[in-house]
């Protein structure tokens, strides 16, 4: 498809937002790191609950959905976007850089780089959804920073309708987490890295199953910094002085979003509003 420029007057784009998307909930996990790290940046997010998850539907559909998200988010004013989606991610980044004219980031490299730094056996265990394991996208980001380190990877589907649905304490949780570490446990990794960014909701589950001398990590905290550093660089840092601005948009169901996003951010969020995105 032609780039998409963004019309963006030289003066006003520091105070423009930071944009965030993902299938549902879960990138939610990143904004919470993204307002402790940058407290004064505005922030507009958009969750795609009407398409969740994204992680077994094709690649054709993954592009074309995290395309229609990118252009729904620069109608709201955004300055950078990061593709909370590790699914969107691995399959789309690529495009949606060449084809829209912003700084856009993943939130698989930053997982991938803190997972090398942690590992101390070299063995590092992926879970995630399986467009995202089937990508192979952390196992050559790991490999590109260490190529002696091992990975093993394993598909997850039901966690993000576990999470999506607010079990985090249900039995059924444990019992599926169960099944699906087997290959991570008997690998014997020493980090594991929750490659979907709906995990974090299950990050005492997981702990709690794969014993507590494993570390899990979750990319959020790495894209953070990320997006502070180029920020920096670019010099887009907001200037303003006022409160900042964060606006909450979903595909389907704005008051589950509502009622659910306090366990993702810790406190209340109000006026989540309905948008469809189109091209």
């Amino acid at each position: 498809m032609p780039k998409v420029f963004l019309p963006m007057p030289a003066n006003s784009k520091k105070n423009y937002s930071i944009g965030v998307f993902d299938s549902g909930l879960g990138g939610l996990t990143v904004v919470k790191e993204l307002m402790r790290l940058l407290p004064h940046e505005n922030i507009v997010y958009f969750g795609d609950t009407a398409r969740v998850p994204y992680g077994t539907k094709s690649r054709e559909s993954i592009i074309r959905f995290s395309i229609e998200n990118v252009s729904f988010l620069l109608r709201n004013r955004v300055k950078m976007i990061v593709v909370a989606c590790n699914t969107s991610s691995s399959v789309a980044l690529s495009i949606l850089k060449r084809s829209f004219d912003l700084p856009i980031l993943g939130v698989i490299r930053p997982g991938a780089r803190q997972a090398v730094q942690l590992t101390k056996n070299k063995k590092i265990g992926i879970i995630a959804t399986p467009t995202t394991i089937n990508s192979e996208a952390y196992t050559k980001n790991i490999q590109a920073f260490d190529p002696s380190i091992k990975v093993i990877g394993n598909a997850c589907p039901l966690f993000v309708p576990l999470a999506e649905e607010g079990w985090f304490e249900k039995k059924v949780t444990f019992d599926v987490a169960r099944e699906y570490l087997k290959p991570i446990i008997r690998s014997k990794a020493d980090t594991v890295i929750l490659g979907c960014t709906h995990y974090p909701l299950l990050r005492d589950v997981v702990q709690k199953v794969v014993g507590k001398n494993v570390v899990l990590v979750d990319s959020g905290t790495e894209v953070a910094f990320e997006v502070q550093e180029l920020l920096k660089n670019l010099g887009l840092e907001r200037t303003q002085k006022s409160a900042p601005k964060r606006h909450f948009y979903v595909s389907d169901q704005p008051q589950h979003f509502q009622k659910l996003a306090r366990q993702f951010l810790g406190f209340d969020i109000k006026n989540v509003k309905r948008s469809i995105p189109n091209v």
